[in-house]
């Protein structure tokens, strides 16, 4: 089950309690305090780990605690501290703080971790408050509280592309010929409910992560039909490839499709509107695909790739497409890092 957002409460656990005890030996007459420090509370800590790819392992509990560190003892013995407590989370998970609303940290690359609720510290035994007037102190530390906090965790995919369009455009039929995804597909709108990943060879050393998005319609970006749930996932995507169907099964216009679809992401997110988009015309073999892509190059004012996942044409040339982009990309970041370092360097 893809699940992108779960609302969970953490609790790191309690520093365990300082003792309160004296050395009594036989011929020790004055032995002192010897009371042990108590142990730390564990921590809950979020780590993103490659291979996870829901928050499905976190929606069945609302709850989850770390353990308390030990009293201590006497004899000086220390109490044990717990051990943390480590949950697992997908690349790109966006921990929010419920009760404030500050984003704590973005889990955007494997590796990556936050503490979400600190552990507490152990007391100290009656050792630590000896002093030159008091020799013989009963006080000891009960222990720190470890840290409650209520979380948001919210997924948005990690690709660097991301297919959109229409219901039945055809973005989950070309995401199975370009990568081993498999994807549901059948004929009717809707068949995509969840965001799939494949991972697409460019050559022998090189490859990108394509996301198949679940099919927007007009209006989704204010909660119609399914795509407002996933807008987010495309929102890490640095290209965006628009599939649009030559001949919809509902006879609308393929080219006011595609401004809907346009229309959709910028209302969702400024930046949307703004990021490098390859429109792509899927289902070539139909006999309108010729008369849709002239429509869409001069609505566009740009080249518009003609593809086919039944027969593979053009399949070749939108991977090209894709990765001189990325190049292009790559470039850039490349330059402004330059720029970046000479204007701080004295």
């Amino acid at each position: 089950m893809f699940v992108d957002r779960v609302h969970i409460e953490v609790a790191a656990g309690d520093g365990g309690r300082g003792c309160s005890s004296f050395r009594r030996e036989k011929y020790i007459p004055l032995g002192g305090p010897d009371g042990g420090d108590g142990g730390d509370g564990g921590s809950v800590i979020l780590e993103a780990r490659s291979g996870v790819d829901s928050l499905s392992a976190l929606a069945h509990r609302m709850q989850w605690r770390a353990a308390s560190g030990q009293s201590g003892g006497p004899a000086n013995c220390h109490g044990r501290s717990a051990d943390d407590l480590v949950l697992l989370v997908p690349p790109g998970t966006i921990v929010v703080d419920e009760t404030t609303g500050l984003v704590l940290k973005d889990l955007a690359a494997p590796g990556e971790s936050i503490i979400a609720a600190q552990g507490g510290a152990g007391g100290k035994g009656n050792l630590h408050f000896k002093t030159s007037t008091n020799r013989a102190p009963r006080e000891f530390g009960p222990g720190e509280k470890g840290q409650v906090r209520r979380l948001l965790l919210e997924l948005k995919v990690i690709a660097d592309v991301g297919l959109v369009g229409m219901p039945n455009a055809g973005k989950s039929t070309l995401l199975s010929r370009l990568s081993r995804a498999r994807p549901q597909i059948a004929d009717y709108a809707f068949t995509t409910k969840t965001p799939m990943l494949g991972i697409v060879a460019i050559d022998r050393d090189r490859s990108f992560v394509l996301a198949d998005l679940p099919g927007l319609i007009e209006g989704a970006h204010a909660g119609v039909g399914l795509g407002h749930e996933f807008l987010r996932h495309v929102e890490r995507a640095g290209i965006v490839v628009h599939v649009v169907e030559p001949q919809p099964v509902d006879g609308s216009d393929p080219v006011q499709n595609y401004r809907a679809i346009r229309s959709e992401l910028a209302l969702y997110d400024a930046n949307l509107g703004r990021r490098p988009e390859i429109v792509v015309v899927s289902k070539c073999e139909l006999p309108a695909a010729a008369e849709v892509r002239a429509g869409l190059a001069a609505a566009t004012g740009h080249d518009v790739l003609a593809v086919s996942a039944v027969t593979g044409l053009g399949l070749d040339r939108l991977i090209a497409a894709v990765a001189t982009e990325m190049d292009r990309q790559r470039r850039e970041r490349e330059e402004a890092s330059r720029t970046a370092a000479r204007s701080t360097t004295p």
